[in-house]
């Protein structure tokens, strides 16, 4: 198994973010320093990090939240701003988010110790829907909807496909519903931006299959097995609780 993935699956970090720990040579494998992702970890191997051995995690945790605004989608942060681990108290296991909110998005946020189902959940590749409700300033015509809707040229390059529609209007804004394939650093203000509509309030509904129902703004849910099963089997991995 390549180290990133041995690392996520012991619940260490993701697996994008345990490769910037192996490269930052954090890590090392019977008292050798690897700094290579891709170097396999055999049976027997004694893998650390920052001198502390780790191993695949047991049983892992789910847990959805709907984030409020002033938290950070992050586990930790230099200047002491509050994170949004704070509203889940302490665990057994060290969760980490699947992906960001901004500070001052709210909605929901997935956290887990599963790596392995947290980086293919976050992969463009595996093109799992976030859907957005955000208002703007401004009312954007038919035909910017349609612009959104097929594509718009960032800095980074243009964004895939989505689905824009109006939801309501009043005089001097709107709200909008966005469903994005792709999770680019702030696509969805980026986007507004760039066609002229800056956002006024941002919340993430959905996240795959996933909605708020239920869920009080700063409260969170354990996932059930079968939700569970259903996010494996949508990024192609093998039933966990088989």
């Amino acid at each position: 198994m390549r180290l990133a993935k041995y690392l996520a699956l012991c619940g260490v970090a993701s697996r994008r973010k345990a490769e910037q720990i192996i490269t930052s040579g954090r890590v090392e494998i019977d008292g050798i320093m690897i700094t290579v992702p891709q170097h396999r970890v055999k049976e027997g191997d004694r893998v650390t990090v920052d001198g502390r051995a780790v191993k695949p995690a047991g049983k892992k945790e789910y847990l959805l939240l709907d984030k409020p605004a002033g938290y950070l989608s992050t586990v930790s942060d230099p200047y002491g701003r509050p994170t949004v681990l704070e509203l889940i108290g302490r665990r057994p296991a060290r969760l980490y988010p699947v992906g960001r909110l901004d500070l001052d998005t709210t909605g929901l946020l997935l956290l887990t110790d599963d790596g392995e189902l947290a980086y293919r959940l976050t992969h463009p590749r595996f093109g799992v829907e976030k859907r957005y409700r955000v208002r703007v300033k401004g009312v954007p015509s038919p035909a910017v909807l349609t612009r959104m809707s097929r594509g718009m040229l960032l800095d980074d390059g243009p964004t895939a496909p989505a689905k824009v529609r109006l939801l309501r209007r009043s005089r001097e804004s709107a709200v909008l519903e966005i469903l994005l394939h792709e999770g680019r650093k702030r696509q969805v203000k980026r986007m507004c931006d760039a066609a002229g509509y800056p956002v006024q309030q941002l919340r993430r509904t959905g996240f795959a299959f996933l909605s708020a129902a239920g869920l009080e703004s700063g409260t969170y849910r354990r996932l059930g097995e079968a939700e569970v099963r259903r996010l494996y089997r949508l990024v192609g991995l093998a039933d966990p609780l088989s």
